[in-house]
């Protein structure tokens, strides 16, 4: 599967003895044995880390309170590969696709998918969003632009939105809010194509798709004919939640698609006023099953009112208030995706 896949030549890195070994013992949380020096360039006290995958300045943490490498003055570049998909006989032309799935409704699935969007572009990376919730689109109510149609161009392919600087094409932009999708399985799916192949996506780093609830057509249809990097399945710590999410792990194993990791979404709340946190749905669940089923935990992310009405109002809190504490929490997560779809392709070579 990942054939094309080849591994990139260090190059001239310009590191003393001291920062070389320096640089062997660092460890990037996330990322599996020492960092590649031909990620490193050094000029002076000037240094540079060019990482192939989608991450935020968080990822220099580790170089600057590191007792050498800390005297020198870090940036961050990023160098996006684009890796193999399930489908290896498909074009390249979707950039890196990731899905994001869970094995019932109601565990948010949909919101996941906006904010790791919207902090992979906020790390500088090109990114597209899929609507592939046949049946409940609300990524044009997450996202904002409702009642603004989508267009097509002279070759009557869909022109995607642009919402907080990522492109999107959803199902939702095409009806009216309250029609609904009363389509059997085989329609779904071949509605699903159309909306994924007939959008005229621009250059992308990566394209999130958010899929439907469940594993049913609309998802074997899309991890048996459409490209797929990776997969990532959300769920929230609850018994019931967890036993879908193993089924979604296992239905990707069985056609092929990689498990890039999995996220506990809901795993606490916060009370505004005084702090209390309470384990609404139950505790570790999500961790639990991340480590019986050995996928990457991505993340374990709260319930809070402000996500959600950020969300309901068109305006995520990645976008409205970028410096709020959750947010880092999000952008975290958006970063362990990004280095283990990354290093997932690698470890397939």
């Amino acid at each position: 599967m990942f054939d094309r896949f080849r591994k990139s030549k260090p190059g001239s890195s310009g590191l003393s003895p001291a920062q070389v070994k320096a640089l062997q013992q660092l460890r990037l949380p996330g990322w599996s044995g020492s960092v590649p020096p031909g990620w490193v360039q050094i000029a002076g006290d000037q240094a540079t880390l060019t990482v192939p995958f989608a991450a935020g300045d968080s990822i220099l943490r580790p170089f600057r309170e590191d007792t050498e490498l800390g005297k020198l003055h870090w940036e961050r570049r990023l160098n996006i590969a684009k890796l193999p998909n399930s489908q290896p006989e498909l074009p390249l032309i979707y950039g890196n696709v990731i899905v994001v799935s869970s094995g019932k409704g109601g565990v948010g699935k949909s919101s996941v998918s906006v904010q790791l969007a919207l902090a992979l572009s906020g790390f500088g990376a090109r990114v597209g969003i899929l609507d592939a919730d046949i049946y409940g689109p609300s990524l044009p109510t997450m996202l904002g632009g409702l009642d603004e149609k989508l267009e097509f161009n002279e070759q009557q392919k869909m022109i995607p939105h642009q919402r907080h600087g990522i492109s999107v094409s959803s199902l939702g932009y095409l009806t009216e809010a309250k029609d609904a999708a009363i389509w059997r399985g085989p329609m779904a799916s071949a509605a699903l194509q159309q909306l994924f192949r007939d959008t005229k996506w621009p250059a992308l780093d990566y394209l999130i798709v958010d899929l439907p609830p469940g594993t049913g057509d609309i998802q074997l249809t899309f991890a048996q004919k459409l490209p797929i990097t990776g997969a990532v399945v959300v769920t929230t710590p609850q018994t019931v939640a967890l036993a879908d999410a193993e089924k979604g792990i296992s239905m990707f194993r069985k056609v092929g698609v990689p498990i890039t990791g999995l996220i506990e979404n809901m795993s606490f709340y916060e009370c505004g006023q005084c702090g209390h946190r309470e384990a609404i749905f139950g505790t570790e669940g999500g961790a639990r099953v991340a480590a019986a089923e050995q996928v990457p935990l991505l993340g374990q992310w709260p319930l809070a009112s402000r996500l959600r009405a950020g969300l309901d109002d068109g305006q995520p809190l990645l976008v409205s208030n970028p410096a709020d504490p959750l947010c880092e929490i999000m952008r975290d997560s958006a970063t362990q995706l990004a280095m283990q779809l990354y290093q997932q392709a690698q470890n397939q070579v």
